[in-house]
Parts: structure tokens; sequence; C-alpha cells
């Protein structure tokens, strides 16, 4: 990996200001039966209440932000099964420049509608013939667009990590944070912000065990891929971490760990019912690590990142 971008927790404190105004900051939710289960003291952050149903506006309006004037004339492409997606659309009309959005065709219905309601060409693709990036990349040759990625991307990571700064400067101290991890911008960007913060802090990444590149790749030092992974947190479909990320994981975070698919229903299920709060796979795959005991957070003080909320509710009818 050569010489990726480093991201600091200036840049952090940077993007921040940027959004400040633009993006919510998300309430902190309690709730006393996971404390009793758990052993633990969890503060829920509920990014699925974030403009675009997740935290990836966050990302997606400070790169556009820190484009050149030339850049946001020519407009940007971006790639996405659907939440980077929609946070570019609404980012790209907030800021008056053209998005167009490489998206699957079995991406969840509620994202590809929210993508298009919010202004951006969406231009389909078939996800067992081809990757993401291929038409991409031919795509903003052809048009002269700028290619922001879903989360390999230090201006993405820094927006990202506005949302554990938010919830360690509300909260804190915290002994442990939990994130969700895809492609790791979430996870680096919060690592990056609570180490800075809450030095002993340990930021741990959760991902599904049917997606486990990352947890592989963190636990060698050597970066693991998967094709096209068959879990329900689409979220997490990320065929590895990146060339920004990685190394941000490997040098901030403590750990990841991985859940199963059962589990992460189970912990929707939770939420939903007992914080009465609507997440998507993606986002509860934090406290389905808690209900499943994969980390110990007895007598200790937890954040959880609730990534987002963006659920194609005829497909999660067997989870009633």
């Amino acid at each position: 990996m050569g010489g990726p971008a480093l991201v600091e927790f200036d840049d952090i404190e940077a993007a921040a200001a940027r959004l400040r105004g633009v993006a919510h900051r998300t309430p902190v939710f309690r709730s006393r039966t996971l404390d009793v289960l758990t052993g633990g003291e969890v503060h829920f952050k509920a990014e699925s209440l974030q403009r675009t149903g997740a935290f990836k506006f966050r990302g997606a309006f400070n790169a556009l932000s820190l484009l050149t004037d030339a850049a946001k004339a020519h407009g940007v492409l971006a790639y996405s099964s659907g939440n980077h997606a929609q946070a570019m659309a609404l980012a790209g009309r907030e800021l008056g420049i053209g998005v167009t959005i490489i998206m699957p065709t079995d991406a969840p219905a509620v994202k590809l509608e929210a993508t298009r309601g919010y202004g951006a060409e969406v231009i389909p693709y078939d996800r067992t013939e081809t990757t993401r990036e291929e038409p991409a990349a031919r795509i903003a040759a052809e048009r002269g667009l700028t290619i922001i990625p879903p989360y390999d991307h230090p201006h993405v990571v820094a927006g990202q990590g506005t949302a554990a700064l938010e919830l360690i400067q509300d909260y804190w101290p915290f002994d442990i944070l939990l994130t969700p991890c895809g492609g790791g911008g979430l996870l680096s960007g919060s690592a990056i912000a609570a180490k800075a913060l809450h030095p002993s802090c340990r930021v741990i990444g959760v991902e599904p065990t049917a997606a486990d590149d990352a947890a592989r790749s963190f636990r060698t030092g050597v970066l693991h891929t998967v094709s096209n992974p068959d879990t329900i947190a689409d979220g997490a479909r990320t065929p590895s971490l990146g060339e920004v990320t990685f190394p941000l994981v490997l040098k901030y975070a403590d750990g990841i760990v991985t859940v199963s698919e059962d589990g992460i229903i189970r912990a929707m299920r939770f939420i939903w019912e007992r914080l009465k709060l609507v997440v998507e796979p993606t986002g509860a795959l934090a406290v389905a690590a808690l209900l499943e005991g994969i980390v110990d957070v007895r007598g200790v003080r937890v954040g959880v990142i609730l990534s987002g909320g963006n659920v194609d509710l005829d497909t999660f009818r067997f989870a009633q």
C-alpha cells in the first residue's frame, strides 16, 4: 500500500466545523434492559436519525465541500449499495453539484428510490457480472467526473469520524467504543477521534462472520478480500478495507470481531422493540456483538454507533 493519505484528528475537527448546522447532531439513547443483559453501561449514538438515515452524509458532505471549483462544476460519481449513494445525492443537492451513482441492481428499493429522489442520476450494474469499480472508472473518464468512493477517501474518513467525536464530547469517558465495519471508513474515523480524546478507550469494529475480510486483515496485518459475501448486512458487503482505511484501522483500532446472521437479526429486533428505533442490519452489528457476548463489557461504559436505519421493510417480514 503505497503512501496512503493520512487522516489526523485536526481533519475530523475541521469536518465537524463544516457539518455544523448541516448534519444533525444525532441523539444518544440508553437501554436499561441491555445494561442488565450485558453488565455494562451502553450509550447508543443513533446515526439512523441522521440526514438520509445514515452516518454516510457526514463523509459525503465533507468530501464534496473540499472539491475544487472546477471539480464541483464538472460533477462527481460514486458507487454504493445505498447509504453512500443517498448521502452523495443529498450532499450534491445541498452544494449544487451534479451527482451520478453506480448502484447494484439488487440494492434495497428504499435506498434506490431515495437516491433518485434527492436528484442523483442512477446507473445500475449487475454485481454478479462485474465489479462496481469498472463501470465507475469508465463513466467517470467519459464524463470528466470526480470519483468519491464510499469509504476509501481521507475526506470521507474525516467526516465519518465526526459521529464518534460528538458521542465522546457529549458523554465521555468511554472504556469501549463499538462501530460497524464494512470498508473501514466509520471505524477508522471513529478510532482516530476516540484515541485523540480518550486514549485508553478501546475501539472495536464489528462485521458479519460471512464477510470477515476486515477481521482477517486486522489479525494478520495483510489485506484480505471477499467477493459478494452472503450477508443480510448489505452495508458490510464491501470487498475489503481500502488503501486509506486499512493502515488507519491497523494504527488506531484495537480489534475487529464478527457476528452471525441470526445475531444480526436478533439485534435488529431488540433495537426495534426496546429502543423504538428502526435500524438496518449493518446498523445493528455492534449491538449483535453485545447480545452475543462477543465483547465483554461488564462493569464498563460503552459507546455504540447505530450506523443507519434504511430498511426495505418488505424484505424483513421474516423478522416479525
